[in-house]
């Protein structure tokens, strides 16, 4: 007799990985087979970085791109502070730089109050790339700009960054 829940009579219930939400402004680390999702990227910026070999993953939120010495401050806000944040606590759970990859999402220009040069969105982007370069972490899947809002799922065990947009169909980068 087939289950509408994917299992069958004879059969175990098919367990699902732990799903862990990062928020905005908020980063999550995670080793094994688990999900991590943030949702709401519109010019911030989704920084997912994963080392397989280690079987560690990583999802970082960002909202601006530099953290500028501002003491008391959030570093999950900044993606300079964020990226090196997220680094260090991979690091400690068993990953090793000279392994990871990363992907990234968002950054769009959903609102350019900017009168001369570029929009928080483009700036949030050019950090991103730029600290990732700095820590010698290939980023080997993007999908950015543009002016629309984005969701992420990051399988860990996979290294899979899933992004949804309203006007078009899932990617996996």
């Amino acid at each position: 007799m087939k289950v509408y829940d994917g299992t069958t009579a004879e059969s175990e219930p098919a367990t699902e990985p732990e799903r862990f939400k990062v928020g905005i402004a908020d980063s999550k680390v995670t080793s094994g087979d688990a999900v991590l999702t943030t949702s709401g990227l519109g010019s911030c910026l989704g920084v997912a970085v994963s080392d397989r070999q280690a079987d560690v993953a990583g999802l970082l939120h960002v909202m601006l791109p530099s953290i500028d010495e501002m003491e008391g401050q959030n570093g999950s806000k900044f993606a300079d502070s964020g990226i090196r944040d997220l680094v260090t606590e991979m690091e400690r759970l068993g990953a090793e730089r000279e392994r990871m990859e990363a992907k990234i999402a968002g950054g769009s220009d959903m609102l350019d109050f900017s009168e001369n040069g570029s929009g928080i969105g483009v700036r949030n982007v050019e950090k991103g790339r730029q600290t990732l370069a700095e820590f010698d972490i290939p980023i080997v899947g993007e999908d950015v700009g543009g002016d629309h809002g984005r969701s992420l799922r990051l399988e860990a065990k996979t290294g899979d960054l899933i992004v949804k947009s309203a006007n078009r169909d899932a990617i996996t980068l």
